[in-house]
């Protein structure tokens, strides 16, 4: 799912170095605020003075607070991605070539990012954030999950929708879990639900069943 900016009012950034300083500084600002005071009780005029920029630069490259939200969400989103396709990388450099395996690094590097990242985790997946992201951020993981429940199968083949519902459930579960306990408890927890997941095997067949053979 990628943020279309015409929808959430974003203008565009300025080519300048200046200009890009000054975006960065306010999305660096809204992480502090939202992380502080929550999304719903920021205001505008609180990450402007915490950026030390002003409302009309904010607006210059922003749509407004929602618009900073999702900006950030996008980033933390990336970085999430380069993890794991990091890790799924190394697993293959190394010899690795089970599905069921390179899921497994896929997965551990996603929720070690969560850990790493526990503050930053925990604003996008506290419930409070702008109208409609909860759905974008099912919708944002199941993408994710997708791409790496694809490792299962041929090209030609079909989803394997249970098990698509299957992982991307059990990581938006785990997600919510390992950014509320301490790093040890929840890297625990993460190896835990990954080996878990490990063990899934895609049903076979055109109705859907398990194929025993």
């Amino acid at each position: 799912m990628t943020v279309d900016k015409a929808e959430t009012g974003a203008k565009p950034e300025r080519g300048s170095a200046r200009g890009a300083a000054t975006r960065s500084a306010l999305l660096e600002a809204a992480a502090h605020v939202f992380r502080t005071v929550g999304f719903s009780k920021a205001g505008v005029s609180e990450v402007v003075q915490q950026a030390g920029a002003s409302v009309g630069s904010l607006y210059h490259h922003f749509g407004g607070k929602a618009d900073l939200f999702l900006a950030l969400y996008e980033e933390f989103q990336q970085r999430q991605q380069e993890r794991t396709h990091t890790a799924v990388t190394r697993a293959r450099a190394e010899g690795e070539t089970d599905p069921t395996r390179l899921m497994y690094a896929a997965a551990r590097a996603y929720l070690d990012g969560c850990i790493e990242e526990r503050d930053t985790t925990r604003l996008f997946f506290s419930g409070d954030g702008p109208p409609g992201f909860d759905s974008q951020l099912r919708v944002r993981l199941r993408e994710w999950t997708d791409r790496n429940v694809a490792l299962f199968r041929k090209a030609d083949e079909p989803v394997d929708e249970a098990l698509l519902m299957v992982v991307s459930g059990a990581m938006l579960l785990a997600v919510s879990e390992v950014v509320h306990r301490s790093d040890d408890d929840a890297r625990r927890l993460a190896d835990d639900v990954t080996e878990l997941l490990s063990d899934l095997r895609p049903r076979r067949g055109t109705e859907g069943r398990v194929d025993e053979g």
